[in-house]
């Protein structure tokens, strides 16, 4: 579970980046962050892994208090956490296996469980076949797989993507939204932020729109995206069904 009360942020510049947000997700929930560059986006995803520390407010997660935490508690609270970033970042000397096993091995997990595991979530992205290669050898989407393969290997608790498609070329995406799809139904509790509003609309159980640090609507896709209350959301979402 992941829980924001009353939480502002501002940077040492001073930019505020969220404002008195409030926000709960509950275990099991497959919900959707969106909205403009410079909404707050980046920031909520930062403040759930305890990259920073909220300026006013608290943060939970996964039961830690993050205002509270102390430093060497910091990795335990990562560990209930997988993200998937855009840009992949995958050790290219590294196979698949190994790379998908890293963070495993850092923690000193038991060997026979990493045989175990890594074989079952690198299948559950559809590379089984693909265990021995290497991260040149395979295409955006798959990259982009392999690195979903890595934040599920800990088994987490709570799994965050930061805008994973936006690398990929447009014939690529849909491979990713698909693995995405089906990590879904099986209960995940999945926080995703997206410029993808077709997705998010589809397979969503909520979406949270954002606007200059604030939660300007929160509501199933069913509502938001056919009957928005908000008329920033209303301009927001004009443009992408312009486009």
């Amino acid at each position: 579970m992941v829980e924001f009360k009353n939480v502002t942020y501002t940077y040492p510049t001073g930019q505020t980046a969220l404002q008195d947000v409030n926000l709960r997700i509950d275990d099991g929930e497959f919900a959707f962050v969106v909205g403009s560059s410079g909404a707050g986006k980046s920031t909520l995803i930062k403040l759930i892994l305890r990259e920073l520390t909220a300026t006013q407010g608290e943060v939970s997660v996964n039961g830690y208090n993050l205002n509270k935490l102390k430093s060497r508690n910091i990795p335990k609270l990562r560990r209930t956490i997988g993200v998937v970033f855009q840009d992949f970042r995958l050790i290219p000397n590294l196979t698949v296996y190994d790379n998908v096993a890293f963070a495993l091995r850092a923690i000193d997990a038991p060997t026979k469980y990493i045989r175990t595991r890594v074989p079952y979530v690198i299948s559950l992205v559809g590379l089984a076949t693909k265990a021995k290669s290497y991260p040149n050898d395979l295409s955006g989407g798959e990259q982009q797989r392999v690195a979903i393969a890595r934040g599920l290997c800990m088994n987490p608790e709570v799994l965050l993507f930061d805008e994973p498609t936006s690398a990929l070329d447009p014939e690529m995406v849909g491979e990713v939204l698909n693995v995405m799809k089906d990590l879904a139904r099986t209960g995940l509790t999945m926080i995703i932020v997206t410029h993808e509003m077709a997705f998010a609309r589809d397979v969503s159980t909520r979406t949270i729109f954002m606007d200059s640090g604030y939660v300007a609507e929160d509501a199933a896709p069913s509502e938001l995206f056919t009957n928005p209350k908000n008329p920033r959301t209303r301009e927001f979402l004009s443009r992408y069904l312009a486009g």
